[in-house]
């Protein structure tokens, strides 16, 4: 399978987007053009409702964050294409799972999607382990990325993600590192409000851990996702959030060195209706496949552990290396995309350009890349 190509790109908001769209022009096209008919399937939308839709989001977004509204101006610049074909592709999260939300009784079920872990330092000279495989739509094997970004303000960072869109799984040069699986409710209804995937870029411009949570408590979240975090430091906690404001984000932390998740709500603080049980029946499958693995006497955490772990086939086609499923309508299959694998203290990152049984992970040193300063300084107390 080829690889995923590398975009490099540097600068402030505006010009980071333009270099992406210049240099992703071809993939972030394909990846437009299959919208169109993945959202005609899933949502019943035709490309222009889908745009008129999504400029809905432009507001809450700006209010949230103009630079990232600056990006996507920057990407539609650079690949020449209208800046709400941007913002679709951006907000897509929204508009197919709310319309999945709304169609439960009478569309299909299936909705690929991710499993992911997080593994605590063992000792003060451990490191910290973040990952997941990532489970989508067959078609974005021709259109995902590894995007290489230093900014001219803020942390550089890494991003696994479909061209187009500002980012997905990836980790900074502060040292966090982000890990994600989609989620939904009977909430998720599409009001316009604060993207799912507008969160995941502005992740990676935090420092910290704590930023990070302020970062997810700003503003009204438009959709449900699950955000698993995990800091260089030595921290990690995985970030339930619902539809809402601050009161709708549900936290849990590891109970021993690994932390696990799948499709589906877990935390027992959330007391509304899972929608991701209905829409992604494998989920619970994995999420138990997972924490038993993780259980088991003698595993011991690394990455060569989970390598094999990502590559697992139990419940096969759905299982946590997930490959089409041939009894569903084609829109309605998913796959195993990427396979990542990161170490936040070595700043590597370990991918595989497509379903992990049989794609060779690659080593990606960014030890260069992400060695920018911090801004936040350590100072001694003064005597």
């Amino acid at each position: 399978m080829p690889q995923f190509p590398h975009i490099r790109i540097r600068g402030a908001p505006r010009e980071i987007g333009r270099q992406y769209g210049e240099q992703a022009v071809e993939r972030i096209r394909g990846s437009i053009d299959a919208y169109h008919k993945v959202f005609s399937d899933l949502a019943r939308l035709e490309w222009p409702q889908v745009t008129e839709y999504a400029m809905r989001f432009e507001q809450p977004i700006g209010r949230f964050s103009g630079r990232c509204l600056e990006e996507m101006r920057g990407i539609a610049d650079g690949a020449e294409v209208p800046f709400a074909n941007i913002l679709a592709i951006n907000v897509r999260t929204e508009i197919m799972f709310s319309a999945r939300a709304r169609l439960a009784s009478e569309s299909s079920r299936m909705l690929a999607e991710c499993s992911s872990f997080a593994v605590l330092p063992s000792t003060s000279r451990g490191h910290t382990l973040l990952g997941q495989n990532w489970d989508w739509l067959p078609h974005t094997f021709d259109t995902v990325v590894l995007l290489e970004v230093e900014q001219e303000t803020g942390p550089n960072f890494v991003s696994v993600v479909e061209a187009g869109l500002m980012a997905k799984i990836g980790m900074n040069s502060s040292g966090l590192g982000v890990a994600t699986n989609a989620l939904v409710t009977d909430e998720d209804q599409g009001a316009p409000g604060v993207p799912y995937h507008v969160l995941l870029r502005a992740l990676l411009d935090c420092e910290n851990m704590s930023d990070a949570l302020a970062v997810l408590q700003c503003g009204t979240r438009s959709s449900s996702a699950n955000y698993l975090l995990a800091h260089r430091d030595g921290l990690v906690v995985d970030v339930e959030a619902a539809p809402g404001d601050f009161g709708r984000l549900f936290l849990s932390f590891p109970v021993g060195q690994v932390l696990v998740h799948a499709n589906n709500f877990i935390s027992p603080r959330f007391t509304g209706r899972d929608v991701s049980v209905w829409a992604m029946p494998d989920s619970p499958i994995r999420q138990n496949r997972l924490q038993r693995a993780v259980e088991a006497p003698g595993f011991v955490p690394s990455i060569d552990a989970f390598r094999s772990l990502l590559s697992d086939h139990a419940n096969y086609p759905s299982a946590i290396c997930c490959h089409p499923d041939q009894r569903m309508a084609p829109h309605d299959q998913g796959a195993t995309v990427a396979s990542v694998l990161m170490d936040l203290n070595a700043r590597k990152l370990w991918l595989a350009d497509g379903p992990p049984c049989t794609t060779p992970y690659r080593e990606l040193d960014y030890a260069d890349l992400l060695a920018k300063p911090s801004s936040i300084r350590l100072t001694e107390p003064e005597e």
